[in-house]
């Protein structure tokens, strides 16, 4: 079985059925990553893989600290995943600011941020999708997590802190795949 499709195996077992909103979120994250695979390459299918697996630390039954990035790669090193699909999920979108503001940093620091096209994708790919899974802008993204949890929600601090890190890795990603129309 491929590393895409053992992805999405784990992550419909993981939240199909549970967390229907948050299933239909990871196949459009996914959907989007297939059309930024220029952008990373021979890694397109470990985007993929990150990006329906992103948020699978959601699942009720996988929760150990609350803090999704950090609870899915947990489970995911618990079930030998690779070690880049882990550590994808671990800093999915900036995650090390929200862990900053949760006193889990710590524990997120036993994974590698890559820093590099994979994980400014898998980021751009998160936060141009709508909780449905429907296409959005990045601005419109900011805004209705701003809305959902309210003006003074931990999130809404972290994404407000996260938001010019978030816009870069967006910028960087589109300027890769520019180069790779050009």
């Amino acid at each position: 079985m491929s590393l895409v499709s053992w992805a999405y195996e784990v992550s419909r077992q993981n939240l199909s059925g549970t967390l229907p909103r948050r299933w239909a979120h990871v196949q459009g994250v996914a959907a989007k990553a297939r059309t930024l695979a220029a952008a990373v390459g021979d890694d397109a299918p470990l985007l993929e893989a990150a990006a329906i697996l992103h948020d699978v630390g959601y699942a009720p039954h996988l929760v150990k600290t609350g803090f999704h990035p950090l609870d899915g790669a947990l489970y995911l090193k618990g079930v030998e995943a690779p070690d880049r699909l882990v550590h994808l999920v671990a800093h999915h979108s900036c995650a090390v600011r929200e862990a900053r503001l949760r006193g889990l940093e710590r524990q997120l620091a036993d994974f590698r941020d890559e820093e590099g096209p994979v994980r400014d994708a898998l980021w751009m790919c998160d936060l141009t999708t709508t909780p449905d899974g429907e296409p959005t802008d990045f601005a419109s993204r900011v805004a209705e997590i701003k809305e959902r949890y309210g003006p003074d929600d931990l999130v809404t601090v972290f994404i407000d802190s996260a938001q010019q890190d978030l816009a870069d890795a967006i910028a960087r990603t589109t300027s890769r795949l520019r180069e790779f129309a050009g």
